[in-house]
């Protein structure tokens, strides 16, 4: 295996292990060679069976999330600075997908703000948050089934909309089928799809948004280590500055 461990300086991001197809004994090779250069590590997709037949001095260094099958290696840097992103999730069946897109913001030290169970079925929890999702720059909805609540999602905030179509729903949902056509098929204008279930390139596709608003200013987006964003430069700031053009408020 050849790991590419100088992605970072090309696009900004780290090459991720998606630890599904590989087996127990390839994961823990990639984190061996990780460990020898003491380079920090996101492993995605790695069930728990496969996380148990990892060595154990390497367990004990991964940060592991059973619900999310995410694992990071290395320093799990809090947040810090204002959340510039919203991760709402439609119901509980699609949290293992939103938290992959958390995790995933995390491991960069990007802060967000969580909305679980808001689906369309009980539309007054959506309503009922939507000033507070209003002030995030980027939402990233998470849904299954017919995945509404992207449309009403991108009918409702100005800020930047992923979709997240997810595998949840009965029969004709088609293991995410029919909420992949309803997200890319939306009325709603500028809403940005990414694979089925993918949490994992959401989050990515909203860091590379937020690196590329800061490096366009010339300013820092995170820190050396990508474990936060600045004060002055940080996408917060000028997510902050948008709202208050725009006449919105916290």
């Amino acid at each position: 295996m050849i790991f590419d461990f100088e992605r970072r300086r090309r696009i900004w991001l780290d090459e991720t292990v998606f630890a599904s197809g590989k087996t127990s004994a390839q994961v823990a090779e990639i984190v061996r060679m990780n460990l020898e250069r003491s380079s920090r590590l996101l492993v995605t997709r790695l069930d728990a069976t496969k996380f148990e037949a990892l060595p154990a001095e390497q367990r004990a260094q991964l940060d592991y999330c059973d619900l999310s099958h995410t694992a990071i290696l290395g320093s799990l840097e809090p947040p810090r600075g204002s959340a510039a992103i919203a991760v709402l999730a439609a119901g509980t069946s699609d949290l293992p997908v939103s938290r992959e897109a958390v995790r995933t913001l995390r491991y960069y030290g990007q802060s967000c703000t969580e909305w679980n169970d808001i689906g369309v079925a009980g539309i007054w929890r959506l309503l009922e948050r939507l000033g507070d999702i209003k002030t995030a720059a980027i939402s990233i909805v998470v849904a299954g089934m017919d995945a509404a609540l992207v449309s009403i999602v991108g009918g409702l905030v100005p800020g930047v909309v992923i979709a997240v179509p997810t595998s949840i729903g009965y029969g004709i949902a088609a293991g995410g089928t029919t909420a992949v056509n309803s997200s890319l098929s939306s009325c709603a204008p500028g809403v940005t799809v990414v694979n089925i279930d993918n949490g994992y390139g959401a989050a990515c596709a909203a860091l590379r948004i937020i690196h590329a608003f800061a490096a366009r200013r010339r300013e820092p987006a995170l820190t050396t280590r990508l474990a936060a964003p600045t004060s002055r430069g940080s996408f917060a700031a000028i997510a902050s500055a948008r709202r208050g053009s725009m006449g919105l408020s916290r």
